[in-house]
């Protein structure tokens, strides 16, 4: 029976458990991203986060906190650099797990887990996006070419009347020749 049974004990004792989870996420940390067990995967992102929450505020009493959980200065020091920076506004939700399918060996469910800050291919999308959203106005070009029209008017005007004359002459003899050559041909 399941009885008061919270949380997946992954068929382990508890310290067994705990040195488990906290060398996952040492790993996740170092690496940013590791492949594990589907199961192993949701019970380290119930472990993980809160540590990596706690290190959005740098203070002596988080380090000596997060510390007792993962005892790796390597890991702390790189959490409360470059992680908790990535993460700083962000609310919650530090971690992505994506399944893989089935092991070969035993057919368990394998999953790669990963810091969501950390993947430069949702990143790399995100700013795609926002720059291919442009207006059909035309933006900077049409307000270059009102400024520029109020003081060039009288030789745009004076262009405009030349150009219609002398363009016609030029494109009526260059569209015989190109039938011309067709007929040839």
């Amino acid at each position: 029976m399941r009885h008061g049974k919270k949380f997946n004990h992954l068929g382990r004792q508890a310290q067994h458990r705990n040195a488990l989870l906290a060398n996952l996420t040492i790993s996740l940390i170092l690496h940013k991203r590791i492949e594990t067990t589907l199961a192993k995967a949701k019970e380290l992102r119930k472990y993980a986060e809160p540590l990596i929450n706690r290190a959005k505020e740098d203070t002596t009493h988080n380090r000596r906190t997060v510390f007792s959980y993962l005892q790796s200065k390597d890991a702390v020091k790189e959490l409360f650099g470059s992680v908790a920076e990535k993460v700083a506004d962000r609310p919650g939700g530090y971690t992505r797990i994506i399944k893989l399918g089935n092991r070969l060996g035993d057919n368990a469910e394998v999953a790669l887990i990963e810091l969501v800050d950390f993947n430069d291919i949702y990143n790399v999308k995100e700013v795609e996006e926002k720059k291919t959203r442009r207006s059909r106005r035309g933006g900077k070009k049409a307000d270059a070419t009102v400024e520029a029209a109020p003081t060039a008017a009288p030789v745009a005007e004076a262009s405009a009347a030349e150009t219609p004359a002398a363009e016609a002459a030029p494109e009526a003899p260059a569209a015989e020749a190109s039938s011309e050559e067709k007929s040839e041909e």
